[in-house]
C-alpha cells in the first residue's frame, strides 16, 4: 500500500508545474485524474513526438487517468463541478480568476466541500501586481534572480539547463498539499494553498540572498564555482574535466595528497575555506596545472580513495547508464498509449524499500472518460 493509496486528486493543469505535482502524487499512490479540454493539454504537443504521443507528456503524466471536459459546455462544466467536489486534493494552473469562471474556485467549492485542499500554482501568485500576468520557466529564471548568478563570469546571460522554476514549484505544491490534507482530515479544514513559481525560486536560492543579506552585495556569476567555498567547481585536467568539491580544511588537504602536493595547504591564502573561496582564481591557475597531468579517471580514483567528494561531468545518455542508477532502477521501458516502447525516469524515491515505478502508463486524451463520468454518477 502505497502513501497516498485512496486519495483523490483532480488536475485542471496544463504543461509542466501543475501536472509535475500530480505526478508526484500519482507516483505515491493517489488516483489522480487529469481534466483536459477537447484540444488536449498543451504538451501533448511538445516534441519529441513518437508516433504521434509526446514523450515529454509521457514523463509527467504517468500513473494519471484523462478525462476530456468542455468547460464552455453546460454539461460538461457541471461534471467538472462534481467530480471536482468529489476530490481530497484539487490542483490547477490556470492565471488567477479562471477558476471562479466557471464555478470551480475554492470559495465556491469550499462551501459544499469544506474538507477540500485546493492548490493554485501560478507564475507569481494569486495576489499582488504581477498576479494577472503570465508567465514561463524561462521569463521566470530570468526576473528570479537565477540568470544573475548562472553562467561564466563574463558570459551572457544563461538559463538554468533544467525547466527548474517549473519544478520546484511542482515540488513546493506536492509537499503543501500533502501536509494540507494531513490537516484536513484531523479537523475537516481544508485550505486553499498559493504556489508561485516566482516565490519557489527564491525559496529555494537560499546561499544567494544570504549571500546579499549577509553582505549588501548582489551575487555573481562563477561558472561552476561556489562563492563561499573552494576549491568547489569543475576543473580541466589531461582528457577534459572533473567535478571537486573539498570544501572543508581536512578534504583541501586530502586533495592536494591526492596529487602529491604539500606546498598549497602551508600557503596562508588557502588556509581556510573562505580565504580560499576569496583567492579562487589563483587557485584554479595552481591546482589546474596540477590536474593536467592526470586524467579525469586517475583523478577520481585518487580523490576518491581519499575520501573527497569528486564526481566525472556525465551527460544524460552517461548519467542513466552509471551502475548506481541501474541499481536503483530509476529507468524504465514503457509502451505509450500508441503501443510504441519508450523508456522513462520513475520516481527517485523509495518507500519502506519499495520502487516507485509505472503503475498506470500515461494516458491517451480522454482515455477514462467514461469511466469517470460513471463513477461521479454513481456517488451522485
Amino acid at each position: 500500500m502505497l502513501p497516498l493509496q485512496g486519495v483523490r486528486v483532480v488536475e485542471f493543469c496544463q504543461v509542466l508545474a501543475g501536472p509535475f505535482a500530480g505526478c508526484l502524487l500519482a507516483d505515491m499512490g493517489a488516483d489522480v485524474i487529469k481534466v483536459e479540454s477537447p484540444e488536449g493539454d498543451l504538451m501533448r504537443q511538445w516534441p519529441p513526438i513518437l508516433d504521434g504521443y509526446s514523450q515529454y507528456f509521457a514523463s509527467v503524466n504517468r500513473n494519471k487517468r484523462s478525462v476530456v471536459l468542455d468547460l464552455k459546455q453546460e454539461t460538461d462544466k457541471a461534471a467538472a463541478r462534481k467530480l471536482a467536489l468529489s476530490a481530497d486534493i484539487l490542483l490547477e494552473n490556470f492565471r488567477p480568476g479562471v477558476m471562479a469562471k466557471f464555478g470551480l474556485d475554492y470559495a465556491s467549492l469550499s462551501k459544499e466541500h469544506p474538507a477540500l485542499v485546493y492548490c493554485s500554482v501560478s507564475a507569481f501568485g494569486q495576489t499582488g501586481p504581477r498576479a494577472t500576468e503570465g508567465g514561463f520557466d524561462m521569463t521566470v529564471q530570468a526576473m528570479s534572480g537565477v540568470m544573475s548568478v548562472t553562467g561564466d563570469k563574463d558570459g551572457r546571460p544563461a538559463k538554468c539547463g533544467i525547466p527548474i522554476a517549473d519544478f520546484s514549484a511542482g515540488l513546493y505544491a506536492a509537499f503543501s498539499v500533502t501536509a494540507a490534507l494531513h490537516k484536513a482530515r484531523a479537523t475537516g479544514q481544508g485550505d486553499h494553498l498559493d504556489v508561485s513559481m516566482l516565490g519557489s525560486m527564491l525559496g529555494i536560492a537560499n546561499l544567494q540572498t544570504s549571500e546579499l543579506f549577509g553582505t549588501g552585495r548582489d551575487p555573481v556569476r562563477l561558472g561552476s564555482a561556489h562563492p563561499m567555498n573552494a576549491p568547489y567547481a569543475a576543473f580541466c585536467c589531461r582528457d577534459g574535466y572533473f567535478a571537486l568539491a573539498a570544501g572543508t580544511n581536512k578534504l583541501w588537504e586530502s586533495a592536494c595528497e591526492a596529487i602529491g602536493n604539500t606546498t598549497l595547504p602551508l600557503d596562508p591564502r588557502f588556509a581556510t575555506p573562505t580565504l580560499r573561496a576569496q583567492h579562487q582564481d589563483v587557485l584554479r591557475e595552481l591546482l589546474e596545472a596540477e590536474f593536467i597531468r592526470y586524467d579525469a579517471n586517475d583523478l577520481l580514483a585518487r580523490m576518491n580513495a581519499r575520501g573527497v567528494p569528486c564526481a566525472p561531468l556525465y551527460n544524460y545518455s552517461q548519467v542513466l547508464a552509471d551502475p548506481q542508477v541501474k541499481h536503483m532502477e530509476w529507468v524504465e521501458d514503457i509502451k505509450l498509449p500508441n503501443g510504441t516502447p519508450t523508456k522513462t525516469v520513475v520516481s527517485p524515491q523509495r518507500v519502506s524499500g519499495q520502487r516507485l515505478g509505472v503503475r498506470r502508463a500515461p494516458p491517451a486524451l480522454g482515455a477514462h472518460t467514461e469511466e469517470i463520468l460513471s463513477e461521479i454518477k454513481a456517488r451522485s
